[in-house]
């Protein structure tokens, strides 16, 4: 007689569970793939910003869902300073910056490290979009930049900031003067303080000193007026990049954060009480006072003029000239060309 073995033996459920765990190994790396392609094709796109007004076109687009519409994990940092965005890209903790963040000094980054980023949309300032401004305490006498010779002057964090108010300073015909650091977030409480006397800042940081009653705008738009030489000439100050490392491993999720991210632009640009209350919770101001904040423009990278190309270069001249960029640095060769 045969030997028999009953199918709920020890050995036919063993076999029973090795046929199961075979067939699910097998069905999940059936599955593996695609999970794998989706994740390659979505990665996750860590953006720096800097809390300032003109960023407003990525807030908007985070929270009105544009990036998450184009199936994008998009992850917003903040940072106390434009070198802090991007020395994160140079360490690759982020893969791009947003509009604000400081176009000097992402050419720094750029110099150190030759193709790392591409700009594809910059936000020109100047008398009539306003972003950069010197303020003064309320009550001050002051009446332009020339009347503040031999007065304490601290501007923000960076050297782009330092470079812009020395530079100002210098040709309003004051000479050299020292310029002391601080966070944008303590620009109106140190003159409040009486810690300084005039600080070259940003917005929406002249709105919300006037608005309680502490600082008032000394002079808007003075990179046009005293470093282009024209009041209304557009200064890139600031810029939204993606490494070039980003578009190279994933072009088609670059073109779709650049897409959705012009969707914030265009929210901005034509319906900005929409696009205002998006400034909540990323800069330092609230709820309906959102609405005195001036607004930046914004060039994206097929929209620039030859004009605009030659004023951004100038622009980039000066920190050549100031001995800040190691060498000459083209504007057209970081822009993203589609």
């Amino acid at each position: 007689m045969k030997n028999s073995v009953s199918s709920d033996s020890p050995t036919v459920l063993s076999v029973r569970r090795r046929q199961l765990l075979k067939g699910a190994t097998a069905a999940a790396g059936s599955l593996a793939l695609p999970a794998y392609v989706r994740a390659q094709s979505s990665p996750k796109i860590r953006i720096g910003y800097w809390p300032v007004a003109s960023g407003l076109p990525f807030y908007a687009a985070v929270e009105k869902g544009y990036f998450k519409e184009a199936g994008l994990d998009v992850e917003a940092q903040k940072h106390a300073s434009a070198q802090q965005a991007m020395e994160a890209m140079l360490s690759g903790r982020a893969e791009g910056s947003a509009n604000g963040v400081a176009t000097a000094v992402l050419a720094v980054g750029e110099i150190a490290q030759p193709g790392l980023m591409k700009i594809f949309c910059s936000n020109p300032t100047n008398a009539r979009y306003v972003l950069d401004e010197f303020i003064v305490a309320k009550d001050s006498t002051l009446k332009s930049v020339a009347d503040l010779k031999g007065m304490r002057i601290a501007c923000g964090p960076g050297v782009q900031n330092v470079t812009i108010a020395k530079t100002i300073l210098e040709r309003a015909g004051l000479g050299r003067m020292s310029v002391r650091e601080l966070p944008i977030a303590q620009h109106v409480a140190a003159i409040a303080a009486g810690q300084v006397d005039a600080v070259y800042t940003l917005e929406p940081t002249g709105t919300v000193g006037r608005l309680n009653g502490a600082t008032r705008v000394l002079e808007a738009g003075v990179v046009a007026k005293y470093i282009l030489g024209d009041p209304m000439a557009p200064w890139f100050g600031g810029s939204a990049t993606l490494t070039s490392e980003f578009i190279k491993a994933h072009p088609d999720a670059a073109r779709k954060f650049i897409a959705a991210y012009r969707r914030g632009v265009e929210l901005v640009k034509k319906t900005p009480a929409q696009a205002r209350p998006y400034l909540k919770g990323y800069t330092a101001i609230e709820g309906a006072l959102t609405a005195e904040v001036p607004m930046s423009d914004y060039v994206y990278y097929d929209e620039f003029k030859p004009r605009d190309i030659a004023y951004f270069q100038q622009y980039f001249d000066l920190f050549t000239e100031k001995g800040i960029f190691a060498k000459k640095l083209s504007v057209e060769s970081m822009l993203y060309k589609g």
